[in-house]
């Protein structure tokens, strides 16, 4: 293989999984490898990680790819970033990992609503967004708050790709998506904005914010040390990339004004690309991903992290199946779908309406079996994904077809249950890693292999199947989708006595 350079190579930082994947300047997939990592509970509510592990099962990821691919260093033009927002990834002031906290922490949630009774038209009126408990100011605040010895030390705010990109190059930067999407910048300019800090009661905390560049900005180049420790080429390219969400729409072939993406992943993602961003307190976030294209999201921890945990806890107890998400496919396609199924409410990390909900089976009966409960989650994160593009609707963003991406786009059923519950056509990408060819599409940019990130997704991405809705299921769904509601509306008080009880005990 000769060194001339002709592939990219994506970093993908979730809120566990580090992949690293090599791609040709055509958007077809080389080579992965992927390290899983470790996530702490020090206490109910507290989701957090070891800054430290990330860069190291990053450089693991980098150098297993690399080996995979049999690509020699030099053949890679650039390297493109996308990673989970939110959360919280502090360095201390000597650049000494401080706190990791990932975007499935709830700690901060009684802040969060104080924050939201007293500030939050004024903070919806600068960053379009509300405050919520794992929304990194949030976060930052609680830490302030009840951690001062911590917030005493911190040096710099980075997100988890930040933290891989600084590692790579030694600059200390972020990016538009990223930083909008945190509910960091005032929108539509994004722009640092001392005001909107203020807000939050972080006026002291303009100090720990890194250089803002575009998402298609390269960074820095890997570094000697850098090199040595992944198997780089030292002075490769590092390109800012994208707040993973919007990289996943991308890498799905979503781009443009009126695009839409449906994201079935940790996180319910939903959104809508427009040229000016939704003025609306209804939605959840708008992500600048350009100076004049945005992100419309309604989006909670709701989706598929539900499956994720349900496989984690029964499936793979014990070791029993070689292919766990395989034997979770088979059946759900074992169940034929019925009037009196059980239902699912996805919210083992709370809800989009409230810290305080909680995940449940209800309309159990003695002659369902396992395949029925795992149709009834499937189901479950799709009425809460068809819910939150209901309140999109209401705010004027709507869509005719959507790209479906995220680990449930790789299901034989989920897809095309989106598109009978939605009722529109569903499109999944050819790609399987589409955070991670986000990234390359930003690199590509870059460097300036393609002219902008629309003739990079022309010609960078492919549909593989589109799933047309069934206009039976439809009625099938309305009927369900409407007690799934009204359920909702009955547990509301039943969850927060729960809630209450557990701040009280």
């Amino acid at each position: 293989m000769a060194d001339q350079a002709r592939y990219l190579l994506g970093l993908d930082a979730g809120n566990t999984v580090i992949k690293a994947v090599l791609f040709d300047f055509e958007g077809r997939q080389i080579a992965a490898h992927a390290i899983d990592g470790a996530t702490e509970t020090p206490a109910p509510g507290m989701v957090e990680r070891s800054i430290t592990e990330l860069w190291d099962n990053a450089r693991v990821a980098i150098r297993g790819c690399l080996e995979a691919g049999g690509c020699p260093p030099s053949a890679i033009a650039a390297i493109g970033m996308a990673g989970h927002g939110n959360g919280l990834y502090l360095l201390d002031r000597d650049d000494e990992a401080l706190i990791g906290i990932q975007s499935l922490d709830t700690r901060a949630a009684a802040l969060a609503g104080e924050l939201d009774a007293d500030k939050g038209d004024a903070l919806h009126a600068i960053c379009l967004q509300r405050p919520w408990p794992s929304q990194t100011p949030t976060l930052l605040a609680w830490l302030k708050a009840n951690r001062p010895d911590l917030y005493a030390r911190a040096g710099t705010l980075l997100f988890a790709k930040d933290v891989i990109g600084w590692h790579l190059t030694g600059k200390k930067a972020s990016e538009i998506s990223d930083m909008s999407g945190a509910g960091l910048l005032r929108l539509p300019e994004a722009a640092y904005d001392s005001d909107l800090l203020a807000l939050y009661g972080l006026d002291d905390a303009e100090r720990l914010l890194p250089a803002l560049v575009e998402p298609t900005s390269i960074v820095g180049n890997v570094t000697g040390a850098a090199a040595e420790a992944t198997g780089l080429a030292e002075g490769t390219p590092v390109v800012a990339g994208y707040f993973d969400v919007v990289a996943s729409a991308l890498g799905s072939g979503a781009v443009g004004s009126g695009a839409a993406s449906i994201i079935v992943g940790s996180w319910s993602i939903n959104q809508v690309f427009s040229d000016v961003p939704v003025r609306d307190d209804r939605v959840f976030m708008v992500s600048a991903y350009d100076r004049n294209r945005f992100a419309n999201m309604e989006n909670s921890a709701t989706s598929a992290a539900n499956l994720e945990w349900y496989v984690r806890t029964f499936v793979e107890r014990g070791g029993h199946h070689d292919d766990p998400f395989g034997f979770v496919n088979d059946a759900v396609g074992s169940v034929t779908p019925g009037r009196e199924d059980p239902m699912f409410h996805p919210f083992l990390y709370g809800g989009r309406l409230g810290a305080h909900q909680r995940g449940g089976f209800f309309g159990l009966a003695g002659w369902h079996g396992e395949g029925h409960l795992l149709r009834a989650l499937y189901e479950g994160v799709m009425f809460e994904h068809r819910r939150h593009i209901e309140v999109l609707a209401e705010a004027g963003v709507t869509f005719d077809r959507a790209a479906l991406a995220g680990g449930g786009a790789r299901s034989p059923h989920w897809p095309a249950m989106f598109a009978d519950g939605l009722g529109v056509p569903v499109t999944v990408a050819q790609a399987r890693e589409t955070g991670a060819l986000g990234a390359v599409i930003a690199a590509s940019v870059g460097v300036g292999i393609h002219p902008d990130e629309a003739a990079a997704v022309a010609s960078m991405t492919r549909p593989a199947r589109t799933f047309a809705p069934d206009p039976h299921m439809r009625a099938h769904y309305d009927r369900r989708y409407e007690i799934w509601r009204r359920a909702i509306r009955a547990m509301d008080p039943v969850w927060r006595d729960l809630a209450a009880s557990e701040t009280d005990g």
